[in-house]
């Protein structure tokens, strides 16, 4: 079973905590070790109307705004129905993105949109679009994707947002099945291949702390294992489980101490003064200001 969507972010410049550029050589940040090669000009395939993923290999609809307006979240499915019915673009099997699905096409090196340089998307409004999972603490909301920024937040059903079908079989969802191996302080995960320190110590920092925190993990302590590191937001998000909440972690999950969020080595690159972080409770994408001491820090090690 292998994680089927980007680890590595796009990022490629590095910043500091008053949003300047900075070298990236030694910084711990997100673009310092950016390597999979998942965001290039061939990524994305123009077949007609539709535009087929190569790394995930689902189709989405090459207009971003095929309905023209917002629609509730009821809408939306509604709408996608008819599309199905009427074989749109020559597919029968349309259905509204999971959020995993969307973030994965996210940029976190472009805004307005947040999407990778060279896409071959129309039509894309740099705002909210629906996501097709509730939130399992607040079941009356459902997730969505900002596709200005990137971040990635609930609102009520009720609320009016932009639809971006997609086409394909949905990769494989681990959730429900073991994933998890303790292995003495640290935890193997199998579905991604990331070994992740089990415990943050619950502390609270800034961001350039947790940034240098990681680098004091001693190697006797954590298995032997030597580039430890601050993960990226992408990284971080591949832990959430959408079906639970407080925390949004898989049932049975051998993490201790978990804080209410965490930094990730990823800059905001809509405001560079902030970094990119994942929230515990729901498992809600946002940002918090680099300078104040507001989120916990989790290591990770792997490529």
């Amino acid at each position: 079973m292998t994680y089927p969507w980007p680890l590595s972010t796009d990022q490629e410049s590095c910043y500091d905590t008053e949003g300047a550029s900075v070298p990236c050589e030694a910084s711990g940040q997100d673009a310092e070790s950016t390597s999979n090669g998942t965001y290039n000009d061939r990524r994305f395939l123009l077949q007609g109307d539709t535009v087929f993923d190569t790394v995930t290999e689902l189709h989405w609809c090459r207009n971003a705004n095929r309905f023209e307006f917002p629609y509730t979240w009821r809408e939306a499915c509604g709408r996608i129905t008819e599309m199905n019915r009427s074989k749109a673009h020559g597919h029968t099997d349309w259905r509204m993105p999971a959020r995993r699905e969307l973030f994965a096409i996210v940029s976190h090196h472009h805004i307005n949109p947040a999407l990778p340089r060279g896409h071959p998307f129309r039509d894309v409004f740099s705002g909210y679009y629906w996501c097709a999972e509730p939130c399992a603490r607040l079941p009356e909301q459902a997730w969505y994707v900002h596709l200005g920024g990137g971040r990635i937040y609930r609102g009520m059903q009720e609320g009016a947002y932009l639809v971006w079908p997609v086409a394909g079989h949905s990769p494989v969802d681990p959730t429900g099945h073991p994933r998890f191996r303790i292995i003495g302080p640290t935890v193997e995960d199998d579905w991604t291949g990331l070994r992740w320190a089990r415990s943050s110590g619950n502390a609270l920092c800034t961001w350039d702390d947790a940034l240098h925190a990681v680098v004091g993990l001693r190697q006797d302590r954590f298995g032997g294992l030597t580039r430890w590191r601050l993960p990226n937001i992408r990284e971080l998000e591949s832990l959430i489980d959408l079906k639970r909440h407080s925390p949004a972690l898989p049932a049975g999950h051998p993490f201790k101490d978990v804080s209410a969020g965490y930094w990730s080595s990823t800059t905001s690159v809509y405001e560079p003064r902030y970094a990119w972080v994942l929230y515990m409770q729901d498992g809600a994408v946002g940002v918090g200001f680099k300078r104040q001491p507001t989120f916990g820090t989790l290591a990770v090690s792997g490529d």
